[in-house]
């Protein structure tokens, strides 16, 4: 599957923008002690940044094949039925996130001219955390779909490429 490794694009920024998302904090918890004003703009960064972080950290998650799954039924299946089954889960999937790509793409289109209230930036900034997240998971779904398609078997990350 395309990305097998320690480190991905999707984790590297997810890392950065969690990093940055500490330092706005510990601006918001200074601010408040009384060693310095604290900016007003830091709590809606915060959410910002929050908000972009879990959407890229998802195409990692995929990418390591580490998201949530509810395992009762699949963990009965065995062989042929639980390749069956993982890879109609990741087409309906990849469906759903292609249809909410679509979706983010035309909200960011709508909310182009509106106004952040604290930071100068449009809220489209915010909402296109979704449509760039989906391109990752997009291509992380079907890198699997693929891998599983060409290997017959449920994929399972490797981040040293030994399988």
């Amino acid at each position: 599957m395309s990305g097998n490794g320690r480190y991905s694009i999707e984790g590297y920024a997810a890392t950065v923008l969690f990093l940055g998302l500490i330092f706005v904090v510990l601006l918001q918890v200074f601010g408040r002690s009384g060693l310095f004003a604290a900016p007003v703009w830091t709590e809606e960064l915060a959410r910002w940044i929050w908000v972009w972080m879990a959407f890229i950290a998802t195409g990692e998650a995929e990418r390591r094949n580490v998201q949530l799954r509810m395992g009762i039924l699949a963990e009965l299946l065995l062989g042929r039925m639980r390749f069956v089954l993982f890879t109609a889960i990741d087409i309906i999937y990849l469906a759903v996130t292609c249809h909410l790509f679509w979706i983010g793409y035309k909200t960011v289109l709508r909310t182009w001219s509106n106004e952040s209230v604290t930071l100068p930036f449009s809220d489209a900034v915010l909402y296109a955390s979704y449509p760039i997240a989906a391109v990752f998971i997009i291509w992380r779904v079907a890198s699997r779909i693929r891998w599983q398609l060409i290997h017959r078997r449920p994929f399972a990350f490797d981040p040293e490429g030994t399988k």
